[in-house]
């Protein structure tokens, strides 16, 4: 009976051996759980290029859009691990869903083989025009003052807009009115209108209405100011603390990938990152491209429990749920 056992626990060790050694033998499918022209999907399809180049083999990106991400990750979580489907995930489908849903469609930690954190994107703080608030601390005396009436708008109940908005409204002790849109751009539409009073955008997109004067940045949500809005403030420069918020993106395999397979994209994906003309598109997009050390497949393992884990209490002190 051992020898049974030990002899095919052998034969699945050459087997797994001999798929990482093959490894590529055919194109790979690269899931974006989003919609086709976002942030995210953009951003895969610049690197999905480059690394598809370094690797040998094409990568095919395929959007799976629906359930906040989480339809294309458990499509990934549950694929064989053998190298051929790779998923693009973000603070969205392994932090946030975590604790907003009930019964999350899949395990962030348990299910995935992480490969490498690839980018963060702070968010700004931004608030309309007219309001009589032109830095963080006059902004927070406006919303404790009027805390009834004030409101601030977000891409949706848990998107990468509302959760940090969030964040800042605990820290600053004011229970403020949430009106969620269906994307981001209806939100600064509405903002611009003077129909809401603030939001905590995207970089880009803030950033672009703050130059046009559509309307007021007042923070950076980041430890540093960024390159993109360099006049802008940090949270923390103006004297609040512990409210930075990044939306990050990362790639995962399904839990169990060979670990050689894993190091060569890995390596694919910080070679593409290098890349100077791939970088400056990225950061086009508003992405702080993320240094070497925090690349690695060991630093991912450790950055998403505790990343859940951040998230997880003000999701749970703001009673927030989706189903």
């Amino acid at each position: 009976m051992h020898r049974t056992m030990l002899a095919a626990a052998i034969v699945i060790a050459l087997g797994a051996h001999a798929t990482a050694q093959d490894w590529p033998a055919r194109p790979i499918t690269l899931i974006v759980p989003f919609a086709a022209g976002g942030g995210v999907d953009v951003s895969a399809r610049i690197q999905a290029q480059r690394m598809s180049e370094l690797i040998g083999q094409s990568i095919v990106v395929e959007n799976v859009a629906a359930a906040a991400g989480m339809v294309g990750g458990v499509r990934v979580a549950k694929s064989p691990p053998d190298g051929y489907t790779l998923l693009i995930g973000n603070t969205g489908t392994h932090a946030f869903n975590q604790s907003l849903y009930k019964k999350p469609l899949y395990n962030a930690v348990t299910d995935f083989e992480p490969v490498g954190l690839v980018s963060e994107s702070p968010r700004l703080l931004i608030a309309r025009k007219d309001l009589p608030a032109n830095n963080l601390k006059e902004l927070i005396a406006y919303l404790k003052a009027n805390e009834k009436t004030a409101q601030f708008g977000s891409a949706g109940v848990g998107a990468g807009t509302h959760l940090p908005c969030v964040l800042f409204n605990l820290a600053i002790g004011a229970n403020i009115t949430h009106v969620p849109y269906r994307g981001e751009a209806l939100v600064l539409q509405d903002l611009v209108g003077g129909r809401i009073d603030y939001m905590c955008a995207t970089v880009q997109s803030g950033a672009a209405q703050a130059k046009q004067g559509g309307v007021k940045a007042i923070a950076v949500m980041a430890e540093k100011r960024l390159p993109i809005i360099p006049d802008v403030a940090t949270t923390g420069e103006q004297g609040l603390s512990g409210v930075e918020a990044s939306v990050w993106n990362a790639f995962f395999f399904p839990k169990g990938t060979p670990e050689a397979i894993v190091r060569k994209v890995n390596k694919a994906m910080s070679e593409t990152l290098d890349d100077a003309a791939i970088r400056s598109r990225l950061e086009e997009l508003g992405l702080e491209i993320v240094p070497a050390e925090r690349r690695t497949p060991e630093y991912l393992a450790q950055f998403v429990p505790a990343e859940i884990a951040r998230w997880a209490k003000p999701i749970r002190e703001a009673g927030i749920s989706a189903e």
